[in-house]
């Protein structure tokens, strides 16, 4: 599992900053999440490929978080895009991108699948043979989804000498990577876990931005590898995470602390504070593992 960090500061685009955008690879996805201003730019900055990415996730309807998007769409249709592109966001997004579509009369070439999301409970809203995706309900001034990203269990590893030792034709290899129990060559039904063992454990990737602190999703996101939440603010100016419901880092480190997830990594910074080590520190206090998004930084779990 692969994230690209392509924007993660709050509000506007500085020369140095760019606001929120991110690259998600996982099971061989390439998922993207939010699409700031500049975020074409970035793509092509980090030398991410254009056509490898079928589905855009859209949290909601701030511009920090999704202005990028008809520039995108609109790239995609130059470059005579023809694989179908799924957007996923709060209702309206189809209006706002289509809007722009018809007045420039720049209608794409390829399919355009739109998700519009109105539900306040989490709901799985993608799903194959490798990965399903669900959003998680966050507390914002308008409708807004974090969204959980979920390997499913690969196939089993076979534990080799155990398995000629049963005397396992090759032919059945395939079904006990898939779980089943088959009979050896004397006819002999052979229990899988006799013989096989659990492949790498399935990752995950929560992506909480933005909200205030809110405790319910706790359940949600439980035990998740990684976890991206805001942390707008330090905890100095929690008055200012209430008004503007968003969070501070050490807010975001209890919800992690919470839910038990493996890694914390902390983003949508105000632009306020000189230094983002100041963030680390704050969390650290309360849970132990925290990593700092900065534009263009790469993690791989």
């Amino acid at each position: 599992m692969k994230l690209s960090i392509l924007g993660c500061y709050s509000a506007t685009p500085r020369t140095l900053n760019n606001t929120t955008s991110q690259v998600l690879e996982i099971n061989n996805h390439m998922f993207l999440i939010d699409c700031g201003e500049g975020t074409q730019v970035q793509l092509r900055k980090h030398r991410i490929k254009f056509n490898r990415i079928k589905h855009i996730f859209i949290s909601h309807l701030h511009g920090d978080h999704f202005f990028g998007l008809v520039g995108l769409v609109s790239t995609f249709r130059l470059l005579t895009r023809e694989a179908d592109l799924h957007i996923y966001g709060p209702k309206g997004i189809k209006e706002v991108v289509t809007l722009q579509m018809k007045l420039a009369d720049s209608w794409t070439n390829y399919k355009l699948i739109f998700h519009e999301l109105t539900s306040k409970e989490s709901e799985l809203i993608f799903e194959d043979d490798k990965v399903e995706v669900h959003t998680i309900p966050l507390n914002h001034r308008i409708y807004t989804n974090g969204y959980l990203f979920k390997e499913k269990e690969g196939p089993r590893k076979l534990k080799i000498h155990a398995v000629e030792n049963a005397h396992i034709n090759v032919a059945y290899y395939r079904k006990l990577t898939q779980g089943f129990d088959v009979e050896n060559e004397h006819g002999i039904l052979i229990k899988n876990d006799t013989v096989t063992e659990p492949g790498p454990s399935p990752k995950s990737y929560a992506f909480c931005s933005d909200t205030m602190y809110k405790e319910d999703i706790v359940p949600i996101i439980e035990n998740t590898t990684v976890l991206y939440h805001e942390s707008t603010f330090l905890n100095q100016h929690a008055h200012l995470a209430v008004k503007t419901k968003h969070s501070t880092a050490r807010e975001a480190a209890l919800i992690a602390q919470k839910a038990k997830v493996e890694t914390l990594i902390l983003g949508h910074y105000s632009t306020r504070y000189d230094s983002l080590e100041v963030f680390k520190d704050e969390a650290e206090e309360v849970f132990a593992n925290v990593e700092l998004a900065k534009d263009g930084k790469t993690f791989e779990f």
